[in-house]
């Protein structure tokens, strides 16, 4: 359990930076973002979701997250994991303050929890995803998909940008920071 744990921290803040490399977004007039469900990718990254975070300047705050919950050994690990990895973006509507509240070394505890519940363990992509379907996370509480039309949703946070595959799993962005209860 801890393993996943581990994993679950980092895994957030390295597929923030995948994601930002392309986007299969689109923007209603509202200025609401749809997400496409795309099928699943055939070809998988030679990359593990560390790897592909470190490369992605919009996951700089998760890498920054797993650096500090010391996830990242972890998240290099076999897997597989579905992890559902918030854009700087996300982290900034929490507010500064907080995300460097969070940052600090004595909220490690804090910080490995909430990085955890953004990871799934086992490999879903958009496909794997139904309407009202429950997730145990590997923090060991459960996430709820919505899904209307090409919209995903994990709790309040719209995956903008699904199915970035990794060596050890598979990253949805998303943006919010999914918070476990209490």
């Amino acid at each position: 359990m801890k393993r996943y744990l581990a994993i679950a921290a980092a895994v957030p803040a390295l597929a923030l930076g995948v994601a930002a490399c392309g986007s299969d977004d689109t923007t209603t007039g509202a200025g609401t973002a749809t997400t496409q469900r795309e099928a699943p990718r055939t070809q998988q990254s030679a990359q593990d979701v560390v790897a592909l975070a470190q490369a992605t300047p919009d996951l700089s705050t998760l890498v920054a997250a797993a650096s500090t919950a010391d996830l990242v050994g972890t998240l290099q690990g076999e897997g597989p994991f579905t992890v559902f990895a918030p854009t700087n973006a996300a982290f900034e509507k929490l507010g500064d303050e907080q995300v460097q509240s969070l940052l600090q070394p004595e909220n490690r505890d804090r910080l490995t929890k909430i990085l955890a519940y953004h990871v799934v363990p086992g490999k879903l992509t958009a496909a794997d995803l139904s309407d009202g379907q429950k997730l145990e996370t590997v923090a060991g509480e459960t996430l709820t998909v919505t899904v209307d039309g090409d919209t995903v949703m994990v709790n309040d946070a719209t995956v903008v940008q699904p199915d970035v595959e990794a060596s050890n799993g598979v990253v949805h962005v998303v943006d919010g920071v999914l918070t476990p209860a209490a």
